[in-house]
């Protein structure tokens, strides 16, 4: 079992990021990504298993968890600035991104505007679009209203229909208290900038190699959606998790660490730290 260690990043921005970090030294680098309220705790049961082929890094982003709070920024393209700004402040040249439901939006903007910085690319029950996704829309409605504190009978509803089947012992009430954290202006804000912006858009342009999981136990997303995404890039493929619910890397965690550590280690077979060489 890899040990986890939280530390915090400062960005060129000056925002600082907690992350945690765990798996081996020499590993292949994977950056997990989260989406909407939850914080790196979200793969905490990956990071646990992650094997000697991985070094593992969980940022949380801006205006979740323990992160700091600035007063605006939360659109997708600002959470995607911030990965690539982490990338930089941890020493990473070249990285895995595995992105988490909302998640995903982020590490694809990165794949596609920094393909340098990029090996390979992970989408895990992440969305093509939101335009014809009328859950979506429902959601922002709730969210308008919300008011400090966030009520926890909403987090609670949010994250029961998450998940097919019952994830790790006490993984939901962490995950709960995370989400119980992020300001309603941020829970607003996050969700009005995934609206607004054109998903499909951030799907154009990315050439790395992708790897699409998706649950077919999803209540949120199809599987054609997760067809528009495998049909729309240059190289990707899609692997089905049977029973599976829309937080599949709650649900399976071992076989979603397997299947991204074989993935990491075939795009980065020949300078398996993803470390930039060194200049003479």
């Amino acid at each position: 079992m890899s040990t986890i260690a939280v530390k915090a990043a400062q960005l060129r921005s000056g925002l600082v990021l907690p992350y945690a970090e765990a798996g081996y030294p020499e590993g292949a680098p994977v950056v997990f990504v989260h989406g909407l309220a939850d914080s790196w705790w979200a793969f905490e049961p990956l990071l646990r298993q992650l094997p000697a082929a991985v070094h593992g890094y969980a940022p949380t982003q801006r205006g979740h968890g323990d992160a700091e709070r600035p007063p605006d920024g939360y659109a997708p393209q600002d959470f995607a600035a911030d990965l690539v700004e982490f990338l930089d402040a941890v020493g990473i040249h070249r990285a895995v991104l595995v992105g988490a439901s909302s998640g995903g939006v982020a590490a694809r903007l990165v794949a596609g505007s920094h393909p340098d910085r990029v090996a390979g690319l992970v989408l895990a029950g992440v969305p093509a679009t939101l335009a014809d996704k009328p859950g979506a829309t429902a959601l922002a409605e709730k969210v308008k209203d919300l008011v400090d504190p966030v009520p926890r009978a909403f987090v609670e509803e949010l994250l029961a229909g998450l998940t097919a089947r019952p994830p790790g012992r006490g993984l939901l009430a962490t995950i709960a208290e995370e989400n119980l954290k992020v300001p309603a202006r941020v829970w607003q804000e996050t969700l009005r900038g995934l609206l607004e912006t054109d998903l499909d858009a951030t799907l154009r342009g990315i050439l790395v190699p992708t790897l699409v999981l998706w649950g077919d136990a999803d209540g949120i997303l199809p599987r054609s959606d997760q067809q528009r995404i495998v049909d729309t890039l240059f190289d990707a493929r899609l692997v089905v998790y049977e029973g599976a619910g829309h937080a599949l890397y709650w649900e399976e965690p071992e076989r979603l660490v397997q299947d991204v550590a074989a993935f990491a280690t075939g795009v980065l077979p020949d300078r398996p730290n993803g470390r930039a060489a060194p200049r003479m």
